[in-house]
């Protein structure tokens, strides 16, 4: 059912598809305020982010504002990117909807934004129309996330209760070291039980990549790191002996785990393809 306020601004925001809109140039991130929407609560502004990742600050919102988070290059594989938003944990004022031509769909309510979790979505579900909740006193009202541009099966599945424990075939996991945000030799020294997943925590022996510093440096003369890697709680993952080969993903700073074979696997496995000359790229196994 929709709210009086989002009921007013329908007619404006078919308009908007039109001409009548505020436009705000190409960014990573955006920072705007309500105040500048005072007099005018009907204004809808367009909002353009064309990067992997960034953030939104919006102060004080009256109004509403239609985010369009899009990749900076033009490929047939944008087509296959899912949108995922993380908001901060004082984050308030507004509902946030997806909008695919004029038809809204509910995301996340005003009071469900201070859990902070993770939601994910189809890039080709819409936009995101963000309207101001009505309130008297507008002054510490806030609404503020994180967005990064992932692709599908890094998306939803990823953050999902029910997401799929499988492991990887061949094919993914040489193209996963190649391709990952982080791809490390080491062992599982412990797992943490969470609520909402697993946290996986290991040493790392040899470090190949990491996109952010997700794993700790134990000292110049250690030769070794520490980390932490998440994974969905229903992946059932213990603590043993041997050595794997951990890679996978980093969202908002945390890492996900990806393909994560026994070493000595991964070993057969690209020798195997190194004669055949398989390999999408070179790894150091030395």
């Amino acid at each position: 059912m929709l709210t009086p306020v989002l009921a007013s601004l329908l007619p404006l925001l078919l308009l908007c598809r039109i001409s009548f809109c505020q436009y705000s140039s190409d960014q990573c991130s955006w920072k705007g305020s309500g105040l500048t929407h005072e007099g005018h609560t009907r204004d809808v502004e367009q909002v353009y982010l064309r990067c992997s990742q960034g953030s939104l600050e919006w102060l004080y919102p009256t109004g509403a504002i239609i985010v369009n988070l899009r990749p900076n290059t033009v490929s047939p594989a944008a087509t296959r990117l899912s949108v995922c938003i993380k908001p901060s944990t004082d984050s308030s004022g507004t509902n946030v909807y997806l909008d695919r031509n004029g038809k809204l769909r509910l995301l996340l309510h005003e009071e469900d934004q201070a859990q902070s979790k993770v939601h994910c979505f189809s890039i080709q579900e819409g936009a995101l129309f963000i309207e101001a909740v009505p309130h008297l006193d507008i002054s510490r009202r806030i609404t503020a996330f994180q967005y990064e541009l992932v692709s599908d099966r890094l998306g939803a599945e990823a953050h999902s209760m029910g997401a799929p424990c499988q492991p990887c075939s061949d094919a993914e996991m040489l193209l996963a070291v190649c391709t990952n945000d982080f791809v490390a030799r080491g062992s599982i020294k412990k797992v943490e039980q969470e609520e909402e997943h697993s946290s996986v925590i290991v040493q790392i022996s040899r470090l190949y990549r990491q996109k952010t510093q997700v794993f700790v440096s134990g000292g110049v003369r250690a030769r070794s790191w520490t980390g932490r890697i998440k994974m969905p709680p229903q992946c059932g993952v213990k603590s043993g002996d041997g050595e794997f080969l951990f890679t996978g993903t980093v969202r908002f700073g945390e890492a996900w785990m990806g393909c994560a074979p026994r070493y000595k696997d991964f070993l057969r496995l690209y020798h195997e393809a190194q004669q055949q000359g398989n390999n999408p790229c070179h790894v150091d196994t030395d």
